[in-house]
């Protein structure tokens, strides 16, 4: 295909942002405008991720839509671009949370509404760039200006403690950031390219490979985040507005499995063998630890926080259990949690324009006044929980049973954690919805409107379709997923037999010189 359907992606929203620049008029125009051109923006965007997505080839493991062209000849740096079965559904999902995002805060944000919109949709260009880089540098640039915007959103129009939760977020991710750069500085000297195909096809010696790897970990686990790296999301998601939270969760931490997927494994693939028990470790801690820091919470926004946490811990243990089904549980786990946590933060978010407050306690009966919202939340909660006929129970299964084929004792302990999910989303919704009423105003809140509705159902509606029929992402992720177990295991494997052809040296030799 010719048509530069990537660019078509990547740079939409800043054609946008253009627009958005060019509005006058009255501070209520502006606002009106600048609303309906982000939304147009964004759902213009969604057209093109689904006619990318219809035209993806689910037989083919190689990278497809490739666009090449020289950025810096003297450095060798390129403006390459390419799309696999581990990218797509990242760049769907990052397409389409963006409307939703820019519908959530339709009459939330009041101020400096121009600036939000812009915001977002650059937010929405740095996201897809970092999911179709297909240069290292080029990676780079896009998964570090993620910041950039995310920071606005939270420091400006986040909560009280907004601007401490704003630097916090990004001196985190910035501090592991540098040590990746560094990384891939040491990738480009030694293999000579920045091209993530050739430093795939090209791993550089063992000992090299276990500095480079613990690099790309410290930013890619702060991303995620892993335990003990995740201390700044609870207060980013508490201070954060509603779209914020909910693009965060939904999209900005996958960006730290992404990372593992398209660097660690198949860059790494002696050093990723020798950190498995480590990363078992702190997954297994972050599922127990997470669950129960969520079970305590009553802060409706902390206690999903926590929750992703765990989830994620899913997550890295299927993805390094580098079985088939644990890689797709992975896979499936990140899309399932984009999709359900996004909607969680909105459930949030609808209770507290009405109320402003997320305080658990303050809320109790709603069912009674708000039964469509009560049945949206139910099903969604569910979905967390990971109940069969729900996105959510197959990403935990398939991560589960790829790990149970690793490692029996890590399966066991980390099913602890379904059991946890399920009492702190219980009691969440026990005392939200069926709660005894503490608050006069909690039992007059209207339900939601069309526009919460709209959003929510849609959500469901394929947290629904994706538990009913998960070939919808499997098929399409396994020719690419396939390639990188299979690429992994032959470089395991010669690096075992070159070991063992080391030994075998070295006791003839010594054989040899003892008789001599």
């Amino acid at each position: 295909m010719d048509f530069p359907i990537l660019s078509l992606l990547l740079f939409s929203p800043l054609v946008g942002v253009l627009f958005l620049y060019l509005i006058k008029g009255d501070a209520e125009t502006i606002n009106r405008n600048a609303r309906h051109t982000a939304l147009f923006t964004s759902v213009f965007v969604l057209a093109v991720s689904l006619l990318l997505l219809m035209g993806f080839d689910s037989n083919e493991a190689g990278f497809q839509f490739v666009e090449n062209r020289t950025w810096m000849p003297s450095l060798g740096l390129a403006y390459h671009l390419g799309v696999d079965g581990i990218s797509l559904f990242f760049v769907v999902l990052s397409a389409f949370l963006t409307p939703v995002c820019i519908l959530a805060s339709w009459s939330s944000i009041k101020t400096r509404v121009r600036e939000y919109m812009i915001a977002f949709l650059v937010l929405e260009t740095f996201m897809m760039g970092t999911f179709l880089a297909l240069d290292s540098f080029l990676f780079y640039v896009f998964f570090e200006g993620v910041l950039i915007p995310m920071f606005l959103i939270i420091g400006i129009w986040g909560g009280p403690r907004r601007v401490y939760s704003a630097f916090k977020f990004i001196l985190y991710t910035l501090l592991g950031s540098v040590l990746m750069f560094l990384a891939l500085l040491t990738l480009y000297f030694q293999v000579g390219t920045s091209s993530i195909p050739e430093l795939i096809a090209n791993p550089v010696a063992r000992n090299i490979q276990m500095w480079l790897w613990i690099a790309c970990f410290a930013s890619f686990a702060i991303k995620m985040p892993m335990w003990p790296f995740h201390t700044w999301l609870p207060d980013a998601h508490v201070e954060a507005p509603t779209a914020g939270s909910m693009i965060l969760a939904g999209v900005l931490l996958k960006m730290g499995g992404y990372g593992f997927l398209r660097f660690s494994i198949p860059m790494f693939p002696e050093a990723t063998e020798y950190f498995v028990p480590f990363i078992y470790t702190l997954s297994v801690i972050a599922i127990i630890y997470a669950s129960l820091v969520a079970l305590v919470q009553e802060d409706m926004k902390k206690l999903i926080a926590y929750s992703s946490v765990a989830h994620m811990g899913f997550v890295t243990l299927g993805i390094f259990s580098m079985t088939m089904e644990g890689l797709q549980g992975g896979m499936f786990q990140m899309i399932s949690h984009g999709l359900i946590s996004a909607a969680l933060f909105l459930c949030v978010g609808v209770l507290y324009d009405r109320l402003h407050t997320r305080d658990m306690g303050r809320y109790g009966g709603i069912v009674q006044n708000m039964p469509r919202y009560a049945t949206v939340f139910m099903i969604l909660m569910l979905g967390a929980v990971g109940l069969p006929g729900t996105s959510g129970f197959i990403g935990e299964f398939l991560a589960l049973l790829g790990v149970f084929q690793a490692n029996i004792l890590v399966a066991i302990l980390a099913t602890t954690g379904i059991v946890l999910g399920a009492a702190y989303m219980l009691r969440l919704y026990r005392v939200v919805v069926f709660g005894r009423v503490t608050n006069k105003d909690a039992g007059e809140m209207s339900d939601m409107n069309q526009r919460e509705s709209a959003i929510l159902i849609s959500i469901v509606l394929m947290v629904l379709a994706l538990g009913i029929a998960p070939n919808l992402i499997l098929d399409r992720t396994s020719a690419s997923l396939q390639a990188l177990q299979t690429h992994y295991e032959s470089h395991i494997q010669s690096a075992h037999q070159h070991g063992v052809l080391i030994k075998e040296k070295i006791s003839t030799d010594i054989g040899t010189d003892y008789h001599e």
